[in-house]
């Protein structure tokens, strides 16, 4: 019998590259919100039972980071209480649950010149890093077998993100003023998905071996580190680079007014949801596990912006 894959979250950002990555692995059944909301529980217990997946990869989330702080309620129920209902449905028969966290359920407090463990303590700043962090508990507490991978700033060249935020700015006005006391690591969502694509084989290569699956919690980020700011101004260096043409056609292939960007400090640019100074996440331990599987975070922005240009 073929092994049966279910994600959620079909249209998002992970959830469209997973489609891509996946498909080798078994039968795939992809599902966007309106196919299983998660807000509705009773809806993640129906699809879920009779869907049986061998290996659930959740790729929805509540993501809006600032809209959370006025629906701590809708965020807690999708990020939180689906996922452990999830968590439930699967212990039941023992198949896994894939899971994406986030670096939001650190402060940012640790010096920038470190980045965070998987043991180091956790303290959320905003109700999605709290929500993300209350899903983490329950699906370790639900006693299925479980992979969680917090990640950070992921972009991808379709969706709402970073990355198609700035080059809209770029192509209307000359100057872009960003963030420059945040550091984290950009990551492109298909290279979170060649990555949980490797972590699955290799997970299955334990199961045909011992019978068992082996659960663990990984940080899966970029190598390297940046700022908002320089995120940004590498965008920019990224896309000039490519030569594009008015005339090929395309959104990545007008022209840019932006000719700078100038760095502010987060109290410049006041948020609803607070945010932590030092977003980098250490990837020593999913290496020593799965293998190197994550390239620089400049490295994965140009095939990214590759990427979309030929498309």
């Amino acid at each position: 019998m073929s092994l049966r894959i279910l994600i959620t979250g079909a249209n998002g950002q992970v959830g469209w590259q997973l489609q891509q990555t996946l498909s080798a692995l078994g039968d795939l059944t992809a599902l966007t919100r309106e196919q299983l909301n998660l807000a509705d529980l009773d809806m993640v217990t129906r699809v879920v039972r009779r869907l049986n997946p061998d290996i659930l990869v959740n790729a929805a989330a509540y993501t809006a980071v600032d809209k959370a702080e006025s629906e701590p309620e809708s965020a807690l129920t999708i990020n939180a209480t689906a996922p452990a209902r999830m968590a439930q449905e699967l212990a039941r028969h023992g198949n896994l649950l894939v899971h994406y966290s986030t670096d939001y359920v650190f402060d940012g407090a640790k010096p920038t010149s470190e980045a965070y463990n998987e043991s180091d303590p956790t303290g959320p700043l905003n109700v999605y890093g709290h929500t993300k962090l209350e899903g983490e508990h329950l699906i370790q507490e639900s006693g299925c077998p479980h992979v969680i991978l917090r990640t950070s700033w992921v972009y991808d060249t379709r969706g709402k993100n970073f990355l198609r935020t700035v080059l809209r700015l770029a192509h209307e006005r000359e100057e872009l003023r960003m963030v420059d006391d945040q550091v984290g690591a950009p990551t492109w969502a298909r290279s979170i998905a060649d990555a949980t694509a490797v972590i699955l084989t290799r997970l299955l290569e334990h199961n045909d071996q011992t019978g068992k699956w082996r659960s663990g919690l990984y940080h899966l980020t970029a190598s390297g580190k940046t700022s908002w700011a320089g995120f940004a101004r590498a965008i920019l260096e990224e896309y000039q680079s490519l030569g594009c043409r008015a005339e090929d056609g395309g959104e990545f292939a007008l022209p840019l007014k932006a000719t700078r960007v100038v760095p502010i400090s987060s109290e410049e640019y006041p948020v609803p949801a607070r945010r932590p100074r030092n977003s980098q996440l250490a990837n020593g331990k999913v290496q020593h596990r799965f293998g190197d599987l994550m390239p620089d975070w400049r490295t994965q922005l140009r095939l990214a912006m590759q990427d979309a240009v030929r498309r």
